[in-house]
């Protein structure tokens, strides 16, 4: 059987029992390694599982499922996922490869950023669509995003916004070469985020609703010792460090409930 079990967000040991079970009785337990990243490194994992684990990156998780999914068919094997499994595309067809393979598979589910945002105090049933937002490159600027954004913030909705992530992404010289050369890992800070936003906003020839003084909440380390919140306007977060990885954006409706404004008071910039 394959197993896709959840991690949370924090520690090793946010792992559900039912999870910690299927880890221990598996033949072979895998790490993806490329959608979200743990807090604490596999060995930390390593260490409180008892088991050895094998990083799976993005070419395992994309190209090499066979791997994954073969070693299925007469053993347990284990994809331990950070955030709940289901979070991503990937794992859905990782799922469906099973299924036409006859494998069978048990998905143990778990926290993630979706329902963890709510750790800010903005209401979860008035959020919007979560969008990405893709780090930019001198030839591609993508903002279409903007525009989900922007139809959330008129329907009075939050926007979770999830940041790129690159990790083990080859560079565009070694795409065509025989041996691939790997740029070093980089992780969306909110900061980054909103200067992209903003940029965007400027560039856009009709006024639109959200500016560079509305209102935003930056989210780093959700769910482990060290998270941070922090809530200033647009301009503000472009110059606020929020420490290391993982970080996430809200753009929450122009207009709060009460409540949602009290507890966000307290994650407020001294400015």
């Amino acid at each position: 059987m394959l197993f896709l079990v959840g991690l949370g967000l924090g520690d090793a040991r946010d792992i559900t029992v039912r999870g910690l079970e299927a880890v221990k009785g598996c033949h072979k337990v895998y790490l993806e390694a490329y959608t979200s990243q743990l807090t604490v490194g596999h060995k930390a994992l390593e260490e409180f599982y008892g088991r050895e684990i094998i990083v799976a990156d993005r070419e395992l998780c994309e190209s090499g499922t066979d791997e994954l999914l073969n070693g299925s068919k007469d053993q347990d094997v284990a994809l331990l996922v950070v955030g709940d499994p289901l979070g991503a595309t990937t794992h859905t067809d990782i799922l469906l490869r099973a299924k036409q393979k006859n494998i069978p598979y048990k998905v143990i589910q778990n926290a993630s950023i979706i329902n963890a945002v709510g750790c800010c105090g903005l209401q979860l049933y008035s959020f919007g669509e979560t969008i990405s937002i893709p780090f930019w490159t001198d030839n591609w600027k993508p903002d279409s995003f903007f525009d989900k954004i922007l139809g959330n913030y008129t329907r009075g909705l939050h926007t979770l916004c999830l940041l790129d992530i690159k990790v083990k992404e080859p560079t565009e010289e070694s795409l065509t070469k025989k041996v691939k050369v790997y740029m070093e890992p980089r992780f969306m800070s909110t900061s980054q985020a909103c200067q992209q936003l903003i940029e965007i906003i400027q560039n856009r020839t009709e006024n639109t609703d959200l500016t560079v003084d509305s209102l935003v909440v930056g989210l780093a380390r959700v769910g482990a010792e060290t998270q941070k919140i922090a809530a200033c306007t647009m301009r503000q977060m472009c110059e606020t460090d929020l420490g290391p990885p993982l970080h996430s954006l809200v753009i929450p409706a122009r207009v709060l409930h009460p409540l949602e404004e009290e507890f966000l008071e307290q994650f407020k910039l001294d400015v």
